[in-house]
């Protein structure tokens, strides 16, 4: 059960998953939670988008600053992951490079590859801006885009956008000054360029050449367009990852997020727990099983022999960055931006939970058992975690039945609780703040039993699958809470969860004993 009501009104990209973890859809949203839950609330669907939205198990999302960044990285995304539902662009143009080629007089295109001779510029995340910088160019230094020199002037000489070394007009060299003023454009190097358009504006006024110095103002208005948007979608030459994290009740939360050459393409989510080396030790696992990129941008300082370790994995120097301000620092705090949302977005949901079941403190920690069998063989126990209102993976639990040899749902639930709580007690570990079991009234009765005998008082509650009802200890009826509730819909999906996870380890069990046989 998703709970749509914890999405946040941000733009970003959305990537729904299916029962078995795998992306079948990728899209972007100006407002993520006006576009996700659209798929939901519509009465009538398309047939593909009613098989899309009935294969969706679970949702992930990444934030980004605006729109034009989330259509970016969702083009990114879709050609990494090729989900089922998207659609297969196999003839995009972007990711293409615009070419100088390489000849007497070189000619100005798109190109799909960067091989061969001749400069290439790029690969250009956006179509449209590629175009753009194509046309500005072209226009402005009226380079030929024709593939083949013809022997006379074609439309575009005409046109007077071609200076047409066909003609015989233009020598070399004043073609391959051109040239060099067209790549300087193309690398951003404009500024001296633009000094000298205005200088030759300023020598055509003089001379009242009114109308050639019309057309040097419009190019260098073209040219200093064209500069800030290069400013904005510049494509950097190395790879960066940019690490946050976020440290509360002695767990760290962490996102890392991959650049590639200037374009955000992925993002990992990790939750450890916290000591003072946690986020080095971290650093150094991570890169010991995956290359360091160029560039790695840390919130905070790390010590002298983790950068040298980094560059020892890359094989040549990794900048570390710190920034304090400026386009590094707002990527710090976009990732800040997701491990809030991501991590902690679920806050809202736990509060209720807690008011509609009148607990004295928000149940952060929720533990949830769920029992599962095949025609009475193979029975197995599952416990999930949640923290935040977010599956807390990391201290998932399976159960083998031990002392059941039959279908008895209540002994394998007292079984698995009596196991889990007693390990708790033993060791000394915390409790959680709310445990909640799959099944009616039996099920709980049986849970409750095993936590009186061990001496403990955490709050517990048990959900029925065939009409969504909680029950607590010492009550005949369900609570009175509806099942569009937030409160019920969050205990839908902790259940739902530790249902798809005992699934999965009943899968596992009979997958090895058919290998055994």
């Amino acid at each position: 059960m998703i709970d749509l009501s914890v999405l946040p009104e941000e733009p970003g990209c959305y990537l729904f998953h299916d029962v078995n973890g795998t992306i079948i859809y990728i899209g972007k949203a100006k407002n993520l939670k006006v576009r996700i839950s659209g798929y939901f609330s519509r009465q009538e669907r398309d047939p593909k988008t009613e098989a899309l939205v009935r294969s969706i198990e679970s949702l992930d999302f990444i934030v980004t600053d605006n729109e034009v960044e989330s259509l970016i990285l969702e083009n990114t995304l879709i050609k990494k992951h090729q989900p089922h539902y998207n659609i297969d662009l196999k003839d995009s143009k972007n990711y293409a490079y615009i070419s100088i080629s390489d000849e007497k007089f070189p000619g100005i295109w798109i190109a799909r590859k960067n091989t061969g001779p001749g400069l290439y510029y790029g690969p250009f995340v956006s179509a449209r801006e590629r175009d753009y910088i194509l046309s500005v160019v072209k226009k402005t230094f009226k380079l030929r885009s024709c593939r083949q020199l013809p022997k006379r002037p074609c439309l575009r000489y005409h046109m007077g956008s071609c200076i047409s070394p066909c003609t015989g007009n233009v020598s070399t060299d004043e073609y391959h000054a051109l040239v060099a003023k067209a790549d300087s454009v193309l690398r951003g190097n404009t500024g001296e360029l633009i000094t000298t358009l205005n200088a030759e504006m300023a020598q055509k006024s003089s001379e009242h050449k009114y109308e050639e110095a019309i057309v040097l103002r419009d190019q260098i208005t073209a040219i200093k367009h064209l500069d800030e948007r290069q400013h904005v979608d510049r494509q950097k030459s190395y790879d960066e990852d940019i690490i946050n994290y976020l440290i509360r009740e002695g767990v760290v939360y962490l996102i890392l997020f991959h650049v590639y050459r200037g374009t955000l393409t992925d993002k990992q989510e990790y939750v450890f727990d916290f000591s003072d080396e946690a986020v080095e030790e971290f650093i150094i696992q991570y890169y010991s099983e995956n290359e360091p990129p160029s560039e790695l941008i840390l919130s905070r300082p790390v010590s002298g022999a983790i950068r040298e370790f980094l560059s020892y994995q890359k094989g040549k120097t990794v900048r570390v960055k710190i920034p304090r301000r400026g386009e590094k620092k707002d990527l710090l705090n976009l990732v800040a931006k997701n491990i809030e949302l991501s991590f902690f977005g679920g806050e809202a949901k736990v509060e209720e939970l807690r008011k509609r079941l009148h607990l004295p403190e928000p149940p952060v920690v929720i533990e949830c058992f769920d029992i599962s069998h095949l025609a009475g063989t193979m029975m197995v126990g599952s416990m999930v975690q949640f923290r935040f209102g977010r599956p807390d993976k990391r201290n998932y639990r399976r159960f083998k039945i031990k002392t059941v040899d039959h279908v008895d749902d209540f002994a394998a639930i007292a079984e698995v609780v009596r196991r889990r709580y007693l390990r708790l007690k033993n060791n000394g570990d915390e409790y959680p703040d709310l445990i909640i079991i799959d099944g009616g009234k039996g099920q709980l009765s049986a849970a409750g039993m095993e936590l009186e005998k061990l001496g403990l008082k955490i709050p517990l509650i048990s959900i029925a699958k065939r009409e969504e009802e909680i029950y607590v200890p010492g009550f005949s009826h369900p609570l009175p809470i509806k099942k569009n509730e937030k409160a019920s819909l969050f205990v839908r999906e902790i259940r739902d969860e530790a249902h798809r996870f005992a699934i999965k380890y009943n899968r596992l069990l009979r997958k090895k004993e058919m290998r055994d046989d």
